[in-house]
């Protein structure tokens, strides 16, 4: 039987609520369950942008493993490590777990976003695989970034099985839109559509991290107070499981707003919950929803949103449709289970040459 052991090195730890950080624990976890023996190797934070002293930790702490280890290192720390992937791909098992290119943050300047790209194409050309997490990144991935389509494996996130959430019962509509405040998940582009709605019951609530960019948080928070929407907007920070199921329970229609998702894992867990959604064709998020449980408008088209929301909010039958499609799309996505088997599946098959 071939070895079930995996060292799995996720920056920043495995306590964050990020996407990408809650796939790696989850899978981690699905796999523990499927017999592997798992080592969680905690890289420094700072990741895409390490200093210094991020990097020799991490050099120390990768150099140090024993020959023939099977690595899996999230795409988030590894495409910006192609010189230490070269030393340690001839010693080890190296394989790269992709949530999204790095190159394709919003926000970074040109000089920026072109050194990750070619940071991050040197780094993957040492890796025996490569997983990632959507149809559109391995596209990208083959197209952009010279991997060979034989070694790239999706394994999209899963989902909990969870009940129908209730609603908030009315008047009115309550949005939930999950995602850390950052240019890359746009939540301006949400607020500045509901400001155009005048006085319609609608209460909005902003579930993600205020501190992974407290400029744009800034920036966020100067909006709603300027369209003067703070006693119906919520700023709710980062929410742990339980009050994120909440949040989720009570919600009428989820928007996200996203410019690039690498799959879209809060959507998913809204459509689990058989809630509709207003969806941003950013990336692969439409890989995560069928379109009897959505609509869809372009990134940033603050008019084309304002216009979804306001009909939705004047038409009950409509989003009854939307919520009916939803419950629908719930009984067919993919469970953690399933993620973890297809990871399993790559990390057993031989290397691609």
């Amino acid at each position: 039987m071939p070895e079930t052991k995996l060292t799995l090195a996720v920056p920043g730890g495995f306590d964050r609520l990020t996407g990408g950080t809650i796939y790696d624990g989850r899978v981690a976890d699905e796999l523990e369950g499927r017999g592997w023996a798992i080592h969680r190797l905690a890289l420094p934070d700072g990741y895409p942008l390490p200093d210094a002293a991020a990097l020799a930790t991490t050099r120390q702490l990768l150099t140090a493993l024993p020959e023939g280890c099977r690595l899996v290192v999230d795409g988030l720390a590894l495409g910006v490590l192609p010189e230490l992937a070269a030393e340690l791909a001839p010693r080890l098992e190296l394989i790269a777990l992709v949530h999204h290119p790095l190159a394709l943050e919003t926000g970074l300047d040109a000089a920026t976003a072109e050194r990750l790209r070619a940071s991050e194409r040197r780094a993957l050309a040492h890796a025996a695989r490569v997983i990632c997490t959507s149809r559109t990144t391995r596209l990208a991935l083959a197209r952009d970034y010279a991997v060979p389509e034989a070694r790239i494996t999706v394994a999209p996130p899963g989902t909990d099985r969870r009940p129908a959430a209730r609603g908030s019962g009315g008047p009115g509509l309550h949005i939930l839109n999950v995602g850390s405040v950052i240019p890359r998940k746009d939540q301006r582009t949400l607020v500045a559509a509901l400001a155009e709605l005048g006085d319609r019951r609608i209460r909005t609530s902003i579930a993600g991290s205020l501190e992974r960019d407290p400029a744009t948080a800034l920036a966020l928070r100067a909006l709603i107070d300027k369209t003067g929407q703070r006693d119906r907007t919520a700023l709710l920070g980062e929410l742990e499981a339980g009050l994120l199921d909440e949040a989720l329970d009570t919600t009428d229609l989820f928007v996200s707003t996203a410019l690039h998702e690498g799959y879209g894992m809060a959507l998913s867990e809204a459509l689990a919950a058989g809630i509709p959604a207003l969806v941003a064709r950013g990336g692969a998020v439409v890989e995560a929803v069928p379109e009897s449980a959505a609509l869809f408008f372009e990134p940033g088209d603050v008019e084309g949103l304002g216009r979804l929301i306001g009909a939705l909010a004047d038409d009950a039958i409509a989003l009854d449709r939307l919520r009916e499609g939803a419950r629908r799309a719930s009984e067919r996505l993919p469970t953690w289970a399933d993620t973890a088997r297809l990871v399993a599946e790559a990390l057993l098959r031989e290397p691609a040459p």
